[in-house]
């Protein structure tokens, strides 16, 4: 068998064949993970909304523009046989150590913080990701708390919540996010405006 000559639209020839063949493998990949992973999501949230609000059997869901933020947030309204229990807040910040975090909060239908959940992060192993309650305890400092006699700040900014010790920027972030769920909650009057 004969040895091609190497030229230039050989080279060409060649780099288009492989770029070829790598992106259809990519694009086959892509197609058959797109599915598992958008339910995996999807899980992730419907966990999230459980574990932050009571039962319920019926769940509303909505956009409202925040006052303050780039993004919608969604709220998504509970009740059970037709009695309001519940909102979960899918609320986020852009303030934290790496950046995006977002967070699912649940509030009674007094105003009340029933409990919070980290969706999405990409803080600080050991440091900042503490902020997820399947990492510390740091989050409960949210739980059953009033934010009209709460501060959703950390202390060193003048605020009620301790910050993670060595993450003072993911705790405030992750306040950021609190204040805008529930200042949106307020302006939406429990999503019932």
């Amino acid at each position: 068998m004969a040895k091609k000559e190497s030229s230039f639209i050989n080279m060409v020839l060649t780099l288009f064949i492989v770029t070829g063949v790598a992106a259809l493998a990519l694009g086959g990949v892509y197609n058959l993970t797109k599915e598992p992973i958008a339910l995996a999501k999807k899980a992730k949230l419907e966990n999230a909304i459980s574990n932050v609000i009571p039962e319920f059997d019926t769940l509303n869901e909505f956009k409202v523009m925040p006052a303050t933020g780039k993004d919608s947030i969604t709220f998504y309204r509970a009740f059970y046989k037709d009695s309001l229990v519940g909102t979960a807040i899918k609320t986020y910040t852009y303030e934290g150590f790496s950046g995006f975090i977002s967070i699912m909060a649940g509030f009674s239908p007094d105003g009340i913080i029933l409990n919070t959940a980290v969706l999405e992060h990409k803080e600080t192993p050991g440091l900042g990701d503490k902020m997820d309650i399947n990492k510390s305890e740091w989050s409960n400092w949210f739980k059953n708390k009033n934010p009209k006699d709460f501060d959703l700040r950390v202390t060193k900014k003048g605020g009620d919540v301790d910050a993670i010790t060595a993450a003072t920027i993911s705790s405030s972030a992750f306040c950021d996010a609190m204040r805008r769920a529930y200042k949106t909650y307020e302006s939406e009057k429990g999503g019932t405006k």
